[in-house]
């Protein structure tokens, strides 16, 4: 194949609604061929099959994209040498090729109806044969054809395609496949309203765009053939085709509204950050040369290479996903988590604090929740606690093992008379936790007997931080207040408990 002077890839999404999982894959694997090529990336929206099309989509599209941070060279919010980016707006541009290619006798008009089409697969499928469109406007005179249009009868263009043989078409995963020409329908090109399908318009815009390499998921595969014999009927070179394998499921399907969520919306909004969705789809299918799995957009960029792809289906593994987001929460400063966890703490109808006390305080707090966080949303059921005055617990939760109720309140009282002796000035978790657990072994006591109560006095929950740094945020007083609340919380229990 002739090699091409400038590497051009594009993403062209329809504009139906969200953006999928595996649509962002290809968007990530379209990016980073062109990027590691020093080539350029474009958005074109392929909007033909308008009934689907859902308003605003476009704008959603271009607003998760940036959210991403994948940027485009081109593209209908940005314009470029090759505009109009919406095929909506070029439609004179494939009229032109439509004619050219029917005078090349490379496609034909085809009058037959919706109802003749039903009928014809309906007698092909009782005959036991593959229901196709049996090219029965293939030959028609070209008088035939003008007396068809003067009598209104609508009509689509189909392509014209050869009617035996074979053709061998390239993969750059795949290598060769060939197709048994026999095995090919003339499909329609122009619908009866005189707009492409994605077939024709999508190989006429990738000419004239120039683009050099089309990333597209292997569903594609059987139209494959067809694509390359239009751009074999208008004399065209042919970019390098790579088909993407299936995203499968845990259960060996495809992803699914059924089975969960499958856009990128979807994981944005459950608090996913968009590196650990970088990370994680990119891995969907591409293997670096080394044994490194957390790697950002830039190292990307630099490293991936077409033979690091393979064919073999990925699957969406969420667990996987959740390892990743985390490593990413975690590599973050906490001035930087909390810019993106304040909106959504935001939510929390308990909190009071002024503006300035607000920040001082949620920056003292995510330290102590910040390797438990799996996504930015797990934020209030992990900090509920840290606000408001009083804390409900389980009653029989607050007792450690075998200790009784009385014993519990007891040792709560203990610890109390203890944190009372340690000064505003020292009260943070290195000397909480020093002074005290050096009390409790001074005193030969049993840790968890103390400890325990006092995570559940100042959390209510089983699974917190520990109590120390717990403490050390709430502070002086309002730690004592807990414990005095849980103590006589506690005197109401039976002691048998």
């Amino acid at each position: 194949m002739k090699n091409m002077k400038e590497v051009r890839l594009r993403l062209a999404p329809s504009p139906t609604g969200f953006l999928h999982i595996g649509n962002l894959r290809t968007a990530l694997f379209g990016y980073l061929l062109a990027k590691s090529m020093r080539g350029q990336f474009i958005l074109r929206i392929e909007d033909t099959d308008q009934k689907r099309e859902v308003v605003g989509a476009v704008d959603s599209l271009i607003e998760i994209m940036n959210w991403i941070g994948l940027k485009f060279d081109e593209g209908p919010h940005i314009g470029g040498s090759y505009s109009p980016y919406i095929q909506s707006k070029r439609l004179d541009i494939y009229k032109k090729y439509t004619n050219e290619l029917l005078n090349k006798d490379g496609a034909y008009p085809c009058f037959c109806s919706a109802d003749d089409l039903t009928k014809m697969r309906k007698e092909q499928t009782d005959r036991h044969e593959a229901p196709r469109y049996n090219r029965k406007c293939r030959h028609l005179s070209q008088a035939e054809v003008e007396e068809k249009k003067a009598n209104g009868l609508p009509f689509v263009i189909r392509q014209k395609l050869p009617l035996d043989g074979e053709i061998v078409v390239h993969d750059e995963l795949r290598g060769d496949i060939k197709f048994k020409l026999t095995d090919l329908e003339d499909h329609v090109l122009i619908k009866s309203d005189g707009v492409p399908t994605y077939h024709f318009a999508n190989i006429v815009d990738d000419h004239l765009m120039k683009i050099s390499h089309v990333t597209r998921g292997d569903e594609w595969l059987p139209s494959f053939p067809k694509n390359i014999l239009l751009y074999q009927s208008f004399g065209w070179e042919v970019p390098k085709f790579i088909h993407l394998p299936l995203i499968l499921n845990k259960t060996g399907g495809k992803l699914s509204k059924r089975q969960g969520d499958v856009f990128v919306e979807q994981y944005k909004d459950k608090g996913y950050l968009p590196e650990a969705l970088i990370n994680f789809c990119v891995l969907l299918g591409w293997h670096p040369k080394h044994d490194k799995e957390i790697l950002s957009l830039t190292e990307m960029e630099q490293e991936f290479a077409l033979d690091g792809m393979g064919v073999s289906s990925a699957v969406f593994d969420i667990d996987k996903l959740d390892y990743y987001n985390g490593v990413y929460i975690r590599a973050k400063s906490d001035e930087e988590l909390l810019a993106l966890l304040k909106p959504l703490w935001n939510t929390c109808a308990e909190k009071s604090l002024t503006e300035q006390q607000n920040d001082e305080y949620l920056l003292k707090i995510i330290p102590t929740i910040k390797e438990r966080l799996k996504t930015l949303n797990d934020i209030n059921s992990l900090t509920g606690f840290y606000f408001g005055e009083k804390i409900e617990f389980d009653n029989e939760l607050i007792l450690w093992k075998a200790l009784t109720a009385e014993q519990t309140k007891n040792n709560l009282e203990e610890i109390s008379i203890e944190l009372e002796k340690i000064s505003e000035k020292d009260w943070h978790k290195e000397y909480l936790e020093k002074t005290m657990v050096g009390w409790l072994k001074t005193s030969e006591k049993k840790v968890g007997d103390y400890l325990w109560p006092l995570r559940v006095a100042l959390t209510g929950l089983k699974a917190s931080p520990g109590p120390f740094e717990v403490a050390g945020v709430l502070g002086r007083e309002l730690t004592l207040k807990r414990l005095n609340q849980a103590v006589l919380k506690i005197k109401t229990l039976k002691s048998n408990l």
